[in-house]
């Protein structure tokens, strides 16, 4: 009966709300954006199980004339294959392409000019449209609420574990270069206990991202069935079992980085201006590698537990189906 806002689990900044439905008394299509307030939204999502009518034409006509961003989406695309399935001529690409013409075709009845439908199934959702729609909806955004979007968006489809790893990967150099600039400071111990806290606040943002946190794997377990334990088994991430400076600063030591940068630190207390700009150098590249090795895993390990979770729900071995999933 009145707008309701939802917060997303990890990101605070990001809400996503459910608007009454329009087309009742109470929420007449030419007053229903004032009446929830449109300026506080960056787009909207016009959702129909079933046809298009014509208050929904009256809504986006209203967004558009107001400059903003909408999408048409039709929900409910299980039942309605299930349904279809009971028929003898069944072909699921032909009943999608069908469904999708004939909503385009009932907009253009009533007004919308050029529409696009994106089909999705809540129950689904690596199925059908969900990319498209997240793509459209990435692409029309304002570049400063595209990262923010990326990384709020369930990781469903291995296209959207792909535009993850992108964005993190942007960050990279920013935190290498202000382990960098500690590096150049000439305090015995101080460059390796930064680098040690970046790179674990970094790596505790890909596991959150990638749903790989704890939280994350236990809603999953809740719905697989697997332990936790059997889901972490299938990831490989040195810091699957836990992230803190002693584990980070263990991974330095076995790849002989952390000795690298003792004997650095030593020269910057012998050669003070030559010693900084060495220890900032090697302190840089330090923290990029690690943070981009680290991501490369997380990454792959986000893409083979959701690879088996596929086979698990669509209870199959055919590879070539689930990657059509996926």
């Amino acid at each position: 009966m009145e707008p309701k806002a939802y917060l997303h689990p990890k990101y605070k900044n990001v809400k996503v709300w459910d608007l009454p439905g329009i087309g009742t008394p109470n929420f007449k299509a030419n007053e229903y954006l004032n009446l929830v307030e449109f300026e506080r939204y960056d787009f909207f999502i016009i959702i129909a199980s079933d046809r298009f009518r014509e208050c929904h034409t009256q809504l986006a006509t209203e967004i558009t004339r107001m400059e903003k961003k909408f999408y048409f989406v039709r929900s409910k695309m299980d039942s309605i294959i299930d349904a279809e399935k009971r028929k003898k001529s069944f072909d699921q690409k032909r009943t999608l392409d069908t469904i999708r013409e004939d909503c385009e075709k009932g907009l253009r009845k009533i007004g919308v000019e050029d529409p696009i439908v994106f089909l999705i199934s809540s129950f689904e959702l690596g199925k059908h449209d969900l990319n498209l729609l997240q793509e459209r909806i990435e692409k029309e955004l304002p570049q400063n609420k595209r990262r923010v979007l990326m990384l709020a968006l369930p990781n469903i489809t291995l296209k959207i574990n792909e535009k993850k790893k992108k964005v993190l990967e942007e960050n990279i150099g920013k935190v290498a270069l202000l382990s960098a600039m500690v590096a150049a400071v000439p305090v015995p111990g101080l460059s390796i206990a930064v680098d040690a806290a970046l790179i674990a606040k970094e790596l505790r943002k890909y596991y959150s991202a990638f749903g790989l946190d704890d939280p994350s794997l236990q809603k999953l377990c809740r719905t697989s069935g697997k332990t936790l334990q059997e889901v972490k088994s299938l990831m490989k991430s040195p810091f699957h079992q836990g992230i803190s400076t002693t584990s980070v600063l263990t991974v330095l030591g076995a790849t002989a980085i952390l000795i690298s940068e003792d004997v650095v630190e030593l020269c910057v207390s012998f050669i003070p201006i030559i010693g900084s700009v060495v220890a900032g150098g090697m302190s840089y590249l330090t923290v990029s590698k690690m943070l981009k090795k680290a991501l490369n895993d997380i990454a792959d390990d986000s893409r083979n537990v959701r690879w088996h979770q596929w086979r698990a729900q669509c209870k199959c071995k055919n590879d070539k189906n689930i990657q059509q999933h996926l």
